[in-house]
């Protein structure tokens, strides 16, 4: 499976958002600062912007999901059982991940914010498709639901997943670094290599690649990669 963008500009209210890039099969993460237009970009990928320029080429790609940054968007029912038949999904299946059982007579919009992206990340990783687009998936997310979440899209082992978030601390392990800067979306590369480009990086792993490139360090990509396995998986 293959999604590529070809001289893609998404214009926005004065800014502007540019990509030509290639997504193989795997996990990849496009981090950027707060309203960089990794939204936008998510929007794009899932067919429901339309970009100024450019096109979207795919091959292989038979099915699209988005879990939108607010799931409050993505609500069609008026229960909790009833939003999770939306998506042609069993109540009975669901509820219990999401620890909602209680709640099934329950209005959507009427839980936590963690309860409702709980649920609705349930249901958007359960349709399983080619192309999984997440964005900021791990808003609203205690500690230990990011590390669940971290661990079910690692073991999603098919199609190609893109994750659109500036945190930093919880993410599963990726395959591929994307950075939007400047307005332009960058490919850092592969993991560990794209650490040592990656500007956004956690301060704890910014320092150490640093202190082991000023130390003339030849293993800083191994040292990079093992912090990663910390800072991109929490056990």
């Amino acid at each position: 499976m293959i999604l590529a963008l070809h001289d893609i500009v998404v214009q926005r209210d004065g800014w502007s958002v540019r990509a030509d890039a290639r997504f193989a099969e795997g996990i990849h993460l496009v981090t950027g600062r707060v309203g960089s237009g990794k939204s936008t970009l998510a929007h794009l990928l899932a067919g429901s912007v339309v970009p100024e320029t450019g096109r979207t080429v795919s091959e292989g790609i038979t099915s699209v999901q988005i879990g939108l940054q607010f799931p409050e968007h993505q609500v069609t029912a008026a229960t909790v059982a009833g939003e999770i038949r939306s998506w042609g999904l069993d109540p009975q299946v669901i509820m219990p991940e999401t620890a909602l059982t209680d709640k099934s007579g329950v209005n959507p919009l009427l839980l936590s914010g963690g309860e409702l992206r709980r649920l609705e990340l349930a249901c958007v990783l359960r349709k399983d498709p080619d192309l999984l687009l997440l964005d900021e998936p791990f808003s609203s997310l205690d500690c230990k639901e990011k590390n669940a979440l971290c661990h079910r899209i690692e073991n999603r082992n098919r199609g190609i997943t893109i994750i659109f978030s500036h945190e930093t601390w919880h993410l599963p392990r990726i395959d591929n670094l994307w950075e939007i800067v400047n307005g332009t979306l960058e490919n850092r590369g592969t993991i560990p290599d794209a650490l040592t480009r990656w500007t956004g990086a956690p301060p704890l792993l910014r320092r150490l690649i640093i202190s082991r490139m000023d130390a003339g360090d030849g293993e800083v990509t191994r040292s990079g990669c093992r912090m990663l396995d910390s800072v991109f998986s929490q056990q």
